[in-house]
């Protein structure tokens, strides 16, 4: 990403909505994996670390981030020693070490996203869960994708395929975000009139009503998320799981 965003990032990402809310709906669907008493968790590709703190929360907090002013931001948190690292080819731990592997908003990044997958597969223990989120449906590619430096968008079944070549097991997929689709896709598509390569990819924080507003409406699918699948929404998250031996 460009390196004002992960500046905005580490600012906004504490109160904004949208982090935030994603967020909260990351932390119930952790809830529900049956992890172990002290799970050992990789934040892959932890941005400037603002899910260090709840991940802590459920086991030991590993995480690796490519960006040196992002990690920089990562290890001042304190959370979790945050190492180099780049997708797929420079991983800096060994094989099966994980319980839980965390992927939010990073395959989508990646330009070699099918072998990614295997060598996350690979760092975790058998019966080890890999939890992933990505920005869904090509049609809403926009300026914030390109600001955000984005190789694509996923349809779920793309993604349910590229996991299972990856020789790990479903255990759940949904899209999300699905009560604000109709707003954000309104607003990408007015969006695609106006674009400005010098936006931040429409990341700014909104009055603290409209802020909380937001928060209410996308963080209530954390209610039906884990349990339920929705047919459609702005992102996409799978949960898939290592075969036991």
């Amino acid at each position: 990403m460009e390196p004002s965003i992960y500046t905005l990032m580490a600012t906004l990402e504490e109160n904004h909505w949208w982090f935030t809310a994603r967020r909260a709906i990351a932390e119930n669907i952790i809830k529900q994996l049956d992890l172990p008493p002290v799970a050992k968790i990789l934040d892959a590709g932890c941005g400037t670390g603002g899910n260090l703190a709840m991940l802590s929360r459920y086991g030991q907090v590993h995480a690796m981030e490519m960006d040196d002013q992002a990690r920089q931001m990562a290890n001042a948190k304190g959370f979790a020693q945050v190492l180099s690292g780049r997708l797929p080819d420079e991983v800096p731990y060994q094989q099966e070490q994980f319980d839980l592997i965390v992927l939010l908003d990073v395959l989508e990044h990646v330009e070699d996203d099918r072998n990614t997958l295997r060598v996350l597969g690979s760092l975790l223990k058998p019966g080890g869960c890999l939890f992933i989120s990505v920005p869904a449906f090509p049609f809403l590619w926009s300026m914030h994708d390109e600001v955000h430096h984005h190789k694509r968008r996923y349809f779920l079944s793309e993604l349910k395929s590229k996991l299972e070549n990856a020789g790990l097991e479903i255990a759940y997929t949904s899209y999300f975000n699905t009560v604000l689709f109709p707003l954000i896709f309104g607003a990408r598509q007015l969006g695609k009139l106006r674009a400005n390569k010098r936006d931040s990819g429409d990341l700014a924080m909104p009055t603290p009503f409209i802020n909380r507003l937001l928060f209410a409406l996308f963080s209530s699918e954390r209610f039906v998320l884990g349990r339920w699948s929705l047919p459609f929404g702005v992102s996409a998250m799978a949960i898939a799981r290592k075969g036991n031996r």
